[in-house]
């Protein structure tokens, strides 16, 4: 999948209050503490040699942000799967801060691999978070929970052709004790038949206690 003009110019032109400044610390490195909420920051690698998955996306920052306002027993004792992770910010920011008692897995395809493995080292979270490759409409790989308490899906509406396989691997992990936090920007008409057809397989509520709900939904993000 190759950039469009509006993703090479800026991040689809969305301002530095969702995707800040990036401070390097060395080549393609950045800190990030989600405006104060993770007490360690997260060490980020980002590589787009491999494709536009190994960049940060704006959805990713405002799951994980939401993400760290909640309480740390909404992760324990959970099974959690992360799905088209790219370098692994959500899953790696949860895990770094709630430290469940399960390894935490993330998961995508063969060219983000590499990727995932270094930014998990990178934050010394080899024991805590473990890496999968998973083609979505395939089968479960092993390793991964049949149905894990928590599912984090952030920026993965993107390619349409791709749609029919996310709502497969959603359907195959989805049981019914289930929690999918799922965040994505809008940009076509299809992106909301994509909704249409989960409201149809699951209980979809959209988040509305999000103190940055305003700034988000202004730039069609939905959580």
């Amino acid at each position: 999948m190759s950039l469009s003009d509006d993703e090479r110019n800026g991040v689809f032109g969305i301002g530095e209050e969702l995707v800040p400044v990036r401070e390097l610390k060395q080549a393609g490195v950045m800190e990030l503490d989600f405006d104060g909420l993770l007490s360690t920051p997260l060490r980020l690698e980002e590589d787009l040699k491999k494709g536009c998955g190994g960049m940060l996306w704006p959805a990713g920052m405002v799951m994980g942000k939401y993400l760290m306002r909640q309480d740390r027993n909404t992760f324990m004792d959970k099974s959690i799967v992360e799905l088209g992770a790219g370098g692994g910010l959500v899953g790696l920011a949860v895990a770094l801060k709630f430290q469940p008692d399960q390894p935490l897995q993330i998961t995508d395809q063969i060219p983000m691999f590499a990727l995932m493995e270094r930014n998990i080292a990178l934050n010394d979270l080899q024991d805590r978070v473990k890496p999968s490759i998973y083609d979505w409409g395939e089968a479960v790989p092993e390793g991964i929970p049949q149905h894990p308490d928590i599912i984090l899906a952030a920026e993965c509406v993107y390619f349409e052709p791709a749609f029919p396989l996310l709502q497969q691997t959603m359907k195959d992990l989805i049981g019914p004790n289930t929690v999918c936090y799922f965040c994505f920007k809008k940009r076509r008409r299809a992106d909301m038949n994509f909704v249409k057809v989960m409201k149809k397989m699951f209980v979809v509520e959209p988040i509305e206690d999000d103190p940055d709900k305003p700034k988000w939904s202004r730039e069609n993000l939905h959580l």
